[in-house]
C-alpha cells in the first residue's frame, strides 16, 4: 500500500457532505492517513475549492483539495493514492462498483465506512428520519414528528443533514431560527427548501460542517433530537429511534441504491409513503419487500395529500410545474407533487420549460434525460438562479405552479402569478407513526406531558 512519510494516502469521494463528515471523525485526526483530496460529484461548484485548514486540522496546514471525480485516477496515480474510500449517497448500487473499479485500477484500495466509525453519540434521545430514496418525504415527516414531540412537552433541536455550498469555515457550525438566519447565511435554494418549512413549523434548526461540534450545540438547547436526514443516506448521529421511509411511487427501489438499502436494514420503523397516491399493489408491493429486508422493524402506512394554495387559479390555465430539485434531478423522479397538483386541478396544459431553458438549466436537463415537463428548483448559483427565473418568464404560461417547500416568490421576481403546491405526513392507520413514537417516548422516560 502506497505510504508518504508512513502516512497511507488517502481520496475521499464525496458530494460535500458525508465526504466532510467522515474526514472530521475518522481521518482528521489519524496520523496514519494522509487525505490528499476530495472528489466533487452531484452538486455544481463545489470542485476547484479546498477543505479549509480550520476545519482539517494541525495535520493539513495547507488545507486539502478539492476535485473533480473525473480527476480521480490521475490523482491516484500522481500521488501514489493507498485507499479511495466512497462517501456520497443515492447512487445504483452498480454505479458504486463502477467507481469501485476505477480505484481498483489505480491500485488503490476501495472503502465504504459504516456506522460503527462515522456516528456520533448523543448526550440525549434521537429519533432520527431516513429514506431509502431521495424525495420520499422525510423531512415532511419529520416536521410532522417535530410537532408531535412538542404536544408531548418537549424540546426538540432539528439536526439536518448537510449542504454546506458556501464558505466551509464559516458554515462549520449553523443555527437557523428565522428566514434572517437564512439571508445572513446567504442559503441556496436547497437549503432553504429544507430549512424554511421547518422554520414556518416553529423549528430551530441545526446544520454545518463539524457535526460534533453541531450536535453539541443542538443538546445544550433541547431535550430530544430529530435528525433530518439528505438523500438516502444514514445519520451522523446513532439513532435511538430510527424511521426510514420506502416509496411505493417508486416500488423496487429499497435494494437498488447506496446506502438507501442499508438504511432500510437498520430501521426500527418502516413507513410506506404516499399511500393515497400510489396504487395499492405497488404500496403493497413495497411493503412485501419492507417484511422480507427487515422483519424486525414495524411498518407503518402514511399519506402525503398535496394541496394547492388556489386550485381555481389553476384550473384551465396554462400551467409552468416548478419542482424540488434533489427530488428530481439525483432523486430519479420524472415529476413531483407540482405534477400532480397541477392536473388534478384540472389544469388546461402542462408548459414544457426545456425549449426556454437557458444554457444553466438546460444543462441539466442534459445530465437528468429522464426530467419530465418540469422545471427542477436548483439555485446553487447564481447563474442557476437567473437561469430559473428567465424561465419562468420565458416560458407561455398563464400560471405557475410551484412544489418546491420554499416561498419562491419571496426569493426572485417573475411575471407570472406564482401558486404553492404544499404536501405533508398524514396518519393511515391507527396508532400509525404517533403509536411508535410515544411507545419509543415511553421507554426512554420521556413521560408524556402534552401541552
Amino acid at each position: 500500500m502506497a505510504t508518504v512519510a508512513n502516512r497511507t494516502r488517502v481520496v475521499i469521494m464525496g458530494a460535500a457532505g458525508r465526504d466532510f463528515h467522515n474526514f472530521n471523525v475518522v481521518y482528521r485526526g489519524d496520523p496514519a492517513r494522509d487525505v490528499v483530496a476530495f472528489t466533487a460529484a452531484q452538486i455544481t461548484g463545489i470542485a476547484g475549492r479546498r477543505y479549509p485548514r480550520a476545519l482539517a486540522g494541525s495535520l493539513y496546514p495547507k488545507g486539502i483539495p478539492i476535485i473533480g471525480e473525473d480527476e480521480l485516477e490521475s490523482w491516484c496515480r500522481e500521488h501514489q493514492v493507498g485507499e479511495v474510500v466512497f462517501a456520497y449517497s443515492d447512487i445504483a448500487h452498480a454505479e458504486v462498483m463502477h467507481r469501485a473499479s476505477r480505484a481498483l485500477a489505480t491500485g488503490a484500495d476501495f472503502i465504504l465506512l459504516g456506522p460503527a466509525r462515522t456516528m456520533l453519540r448523543s448526550a440525549i434521545p434521537v429519533i432520527a428520519v431516513s429514506a431509502v430514496r431521495t424525495g420520499c418525504g422525510k423531512s415532511q415527516t419529520a416536521r410532522w414528528l417535530s410537532g408531535l414531540l412538542r404536544r408531548h412537552g418537549l424540546r426538540v433541536a432539528v439536526i439536518r443533514h448537510p449542504m454546506p455550498y458556501g464558505d466551509l469555515a464559516r458554515q462549520a457550525v449553523q443555527r437557523f431560527a428565522s428566514r434572517a438566519d437564512l439571508d445572513a447565511a446567504d442559503c441556496t435554494i436547497e437549503e432553504r427548501e429544507e430549512y424554511e418549512p421547518h422554520l414556518a413549523a416553529g423549528n430551530v434548526v441545526f446544520a454545518g460542517v463539524d457535526y460534533e461540534r453541531v450536535l453539541r450545540q443542538a443538546e445544550a438547547a433541547a431535550e430530544v433530537i430529530l435528525w433530518d436526514g439528505g438523500n438516502n443516506d444514514f445519520p451522523f448521529i446513532r439513532p435511538d429511534l430510527h424511521i426510514v421511509l420506502v416509496d411505493p411511487l417508486r416500488p423496487g427501489h429499497e435494494t437498488t441504491h447506496h446506502p438507501g438499502e442499508a438504511v432500510l436494514r437498520t430501521a426500527d420503523v418502516i413507513v410506506v409513503a404516499k399511500t393515497d397516491a400510489a396504487a395499492a399493489v405497488e404500496v403493497q408491493r413495497v411493503t412485501e419487500t419492507a417484511r422480507r429486508i427487515n422483519p424486525r422493524a414495524a411498518i407503518i402506512r402514511a399519506a402525503s395529500p398535496v394541496a394547492l394554495d388556489d386550485e381555481a387559479a389553476v384550473r384551465g390555465k396554462r400551467v409552468l410545474v416548478i419542482e424540488d430539485g434533489p427530488t428530481t434531478t439525483h432523486g430519479g423522479m420524472p415529476y413531483g407533487a407540482g405534477y400532480v397538483a397541477a392536473t388534478r386541478a384540472q389544469a388546461a396544459s402542462i408548459v414544457d420549460p426545456r425549449p426556454f431553458a437557458p444554457p444553466e438549466l438546460a444543462a441539466i436537463y442534459a445530465e437528468h434525460p429522464h426530467l419530465g415537463p418540469v422545471v427542477p428548483a436548483l439555485g446553487y448559483t447564481g447563474a442557476q438562479l437567473a437561469a430559473l427565473r428567465q424561465t419562468i418568464d420565458a416560458a407561455p404560461a398563464d400560471v405557475v405552479v410551484s412544489a418546491t417547500p420554499i416561498d419562491l416568490a419571496a426569493l426572485i421576481a417573475v411575471d407570472k402569478r406564482i401558486v404553492r403546491a404544499r404536501y405533508e405526513y398524514a396518519e393511515a392507520e391507527e396508532p400509525g407513526l404517533a403509536g411508535a413514537v410515544e411507545s419509543f417516548l415511553a421507554r426512554s422516560g420521556l413521560a408524556a406531558r402534552e401541552e
